[in-house]
Parts: structure tokens; C-alpha cells; sequence
């Protein structure tokens, strides 16, 4: 904004210090006044001719001014937003979490959900792997929550949260805690973040 100023005002500057000088007019003689009837203004008499408007290089210059201004102050407008993620298709935490622990337990789950994601789909890129079947997938989160809280149990502390993750992880993962193949591992990741996600949106 301040540079567009700037900008404008040396345009004006520039505009009027290039304006050609107007020569100082010569000392003439009062010319004859002719007998005028009344009412009528000759042409070339003192006040005939129209009043002249500013000069054509001013009007420019204030033209060039608005308009750099104008673009200046649409250039700062901020733009909107950019929309957030899409919510989890068939996962709504969003005034779940309940109590003075809420929002400390809503971003808990969302951290917890995407290491064990991130841990899951790690190992399965390993010669080999050591989480190979769905129990195992299920007791890493089990271990992890215990050690990330110290033992709390955020399931017993928001149960409405438990159960409508549970329902969730079963829909999307299975219930089957047999060995998995690359497929198998892949919805559990899935799942795992889509619940993160969830969480992390029941924070804002």
C-alpha cells in the first residue's frame, strides 16, 4: 500500500513538473469597447469564452493515481481461506469428548491414532515385519495408550468415544484377529488415521 503511494505520487510529481510552462502574457493596450446591445457576449471579450477545466496532464495524472491506489488496496485484501479437510466419512467425534479433560483427550487420540498409524504402515515395509496380524495391531494401541497416559484409561474416561471409535475400527478394519497381508495392513492404517483425524477435528 505504501509503496502504490509512493508510486502515485511521483506519477503526479513527474506529470506536473513536465507540464509546458505557460509564456507571461504581454502588456497590451485595452482594446475599444464596441457599443454590445444588452444581454450579449462577443466572442474574444473578457469572460466570453467557457471556463477551461484542469489541465489535461493533471487529470491524467490524478487518473494514474486512483488507479494504482485501487489496485494497491486490491492487492492487500486477504484471500479467503482455503476450506479444511473433508470430515471422516462415518466418524463424527465433534462434542463427544466430554468433561475438563476434553479437549486434552480429543488431541491425545488424534496423536496417539496417527503414530500407530504411521508405526503400522512403517513396519510393514520391512523385510520382516513384526506386527503381522490384526491382534497385534490392536495390542500396539492398547500398549501405546497405556504408556502415553501412564495407565489412564481415556476409553473408561469417555466412553461415548470408545464405543463410536470401536464401532468405527470394525466397520472399516474387520474384527478378525488373524494374520494380515498388505491389504489387510493398508485398511488398518486407513482406519487408524481416519480416527485421528476425527479426534483432531473434535479439538477445533
Amino acid at each position: 500500500m505504501t509503496t502504490a503511494l509512493l508510486l502515485a505520487a511521483a506519477a503526479v510529481a513527474y506529470l506536473l513538473w513536465n507540464r509546458p510552462a505557460v509564456a507571461p502574457a504581454l502588456p497590451q493596450l485595452p482594446p475599444l469597447t464596441p457599443i454590445i446591445p444588452p444581454g450579449i457576449m462577443p466572442l474574444g471579450m473578457p469572460g466570453a469564452a467557457a471556463a477551461g477545466g484542469p489541465h489535461p496532464l493533471t487529470l491524467l495524472a490524478i487518473l494514474a493515481a486512483g488507479a494504482m491506489i485501487a489496485f494497491s488496496i486490491l492487492e492487500s485484501r486477504t484471500s479467503p481461506p482455503a476450506p479444511g479437510p473433508a470430515p471422516v466419512v462415518g466418524l463424527d467425534l465433534r462434542g463427544r469428548f466430554v468433561g475438563p479433560d476434553a479437549a486434552t483427550d480429543a488431541a491425545t487420540t488424534a496423536a496417539l491414532l496417527e503414530e500407530l498409524a504411521g508405526a503400522i504402515e512403517w513396519d510393514g515395509q520391512q523385510t520382516e515385519p513384526r506386527l503381522r496380524t490384526g491382534a497385534a495391531f490392536d495390542d500396539l494401541r492398547r500398549s501405546a495408550r497405556e504408556l502415553r497416559t501412564r495407565g489412564v484409561s481415556l476409553g473408561a474416561r469417555q466412553p461415548a468415544v470408545r464405543d463410536e471409535i470401536k464401532r468405527f475400527l470394525d466397520a472399516e478394519a474387520g474384527t478378525e484377529g488373524g494374520p494380515v497381508d498388505a491389504a489387510s495392513r493398508a485398511k488398518w492404517v486407513r482406519a487408524y488415521r481416519a480416527v485421528s483425524q476425527a479426534a483432531a477435528e473434535a479439538t477445533r
